[in-house]
């Protein structure tokens, strides 16, 4: 089996971490039970390209279990955790090709490696496996039934390819599930974000001023998270409902040329390019801290911050210290990458478990129902939401009421008024 893994000998930590992790995940665990016995992923091929976790292990396990082969790559080059790929190398006998701190090259030479399989199906977080196959890699389109994509920035992207008529492929924005982005994007994002700024900085967010750029899904569990540690935050964004949305949650909302001048720590969430700029970065404070959250390192103008830098050196593991031609220090953390996987975990197993779910069951209704789909992005069927909801809730024990037949009625009625 071939194989690009930073350290084998790491597998048996890795296996433990995702034991632990995967304990933490029930409706995946449910999945499998049912995948082992239907077999509804039997031969087909599966090209994974994700942030190789303990939670993407359990993942790749559960298609495993459903009879796929499946191979897995990176999705960003500082989101791997070594022991968790030589683990699921070792002991689950998955191929992947990821190293934490990969640079460039190495990256697209991994994505073009598990390419090698002709997939069938794509897993992506971010594009970056589909941009390759329309780009580089037109001969294995024939042979796709369809694919699946995980995050905003990535379904951003697949929506831009459609709209402009170059999607050769039907693609499932998992991303769009209720059961994903209202609470993956919220929770998870929250938490492991201000988890990795945490262990990068070790700094006291009580009584700071902190910037979150972007009030989507993940900017208000971002806000959230860092309110409820005691900041004062502070919003900055494009969209008028969405400024008016943070406004009546009881955020201040300004622009990023007002909030620069004030905020100790700076978050950005857009999934857009250049939030932060060189003329941000020169009116900070002294000692600002400045990290993404969004999938790709693009959200920050690192070159223009380098035009502006006398000076710089790494402070701390994911901590570079860019001292400024006015002589105020910025820093930036995990090299403007996710933050949230640079220097932490990524989101907790309990909220990857709806993710996850959502990413088995599509691939199992793209095998069934790929022939019929146009080359459009879909969303999540409405049965696969709801029933990874209901699932959830009966893992964590929580019963809901059903309708009574009177009241079925009433809804589907309209004669009855006051």
């Amino acid at each position: 089996m071939e194989y690009d893994v930073q350290d084998i000998a790491l597998a048996d930590r890795g296996k433990l971490r995702i034991e632990w992790a995967n304990q933490t995940m029930p409706v995946l665990n449910q999945i499998k039970e049912e995948f082992l016995e239907s077999k509804p992923l039997q031969g087909a091929r599966v090209a994974a390209c994700l942030h190789v976790t303990t939670e993407t292990a359990s993942l790749m396990d559960v298609l495993k279990a459903g009879g796929a082969d499946v191979v897995v790559c990176a999705s960003n080059p500082l989101s791997t955790q070594d022991d968790v790929s030589a683990a699921l190398v070792k002991h689950f006998g998955i191929p992947v090709f990821a190293k934490k701190g990969e640079d460039e090259k190495t990256y697209y030479e991994h994505i073009h490696a598990v390419l090698k399989v002709g997939p069938q199906i794509t897993m992506d977080d971010g594009a970056d496996l589909v941009s390759v196959i329309h780009k580089e890699k037109t001969d294995l389109i024939d042979g796709i039934v369809g694919g699946t994509e995980e995050t905003t920035t990535g379904v951003i992207r697949l929506r831009s390819m459609a709209s402009k008529g170059v999607m050769r492929y039907p693609i499932i924005a998992v991303n769009d599930a209720e059961t994903k982005h209202f609470f993956d994007n919220r929770y998870g994002t929250g938490q492991s974000t201000i988890d990795g700024i945490l262990r990068a900085t070790n700094r006291l967010i009580a009584g700071s001023t902190f910037v979150v750029c972007g009030y989507g899904w993940c900017g208000r569990g971002v806000a959230m998270r860092a309110r409820g540690m005691g900041a004062n935050v502070i919003i900055t964004e494009v969209d008028s409902l969405r400024a008016l949305e943070a406004v009546m949650d009881g955020y201040r909302v300004m622009p990023i040329e007002e909030a620069s001048v004030v905020g100790d720590f700076f978050c950005t969430v857009t999934g857009d390019f250049h939030v932060l700029r060189k003329e941000h970065f020169l009116r900070m404070k002294d000692g600002a801290v400045v990290c993404n959250s969004g999938h790709f390192n693009v959200e920050m103008d690192l070159e223009g911050l380098k035009e502006a830098t006398k000076a710089n050196r790494t402070m701390r593991d994911f901590v570079e210290e860019y001292l400024l031609e006015n002589g105020r220090k910025v820093y930036v953390l995990g090299e403007g990458r996710l933050i949230n996987l640079a220097s932490a975990e990524g989101h907790p197993s309990s909220v990857m478990d709806m993710s996850f779910a959502n990413q088995a069951l599509c691939a199992a209704y793209l095998l069934s129902h790929g022939g019929k789909l146009e080359k459009k992005v879909y969303g999540v069927p409405r049965e696969i939401d709801e029933r990874i909801a209901r699932l959830k809730l009966k893992a964590m024990g929580v019963s809901i009421d059903s309708l009574t037949d009177e009241q079925k009625a009433y809804l589907a009625s309209w004669e009855q008024g006051t």
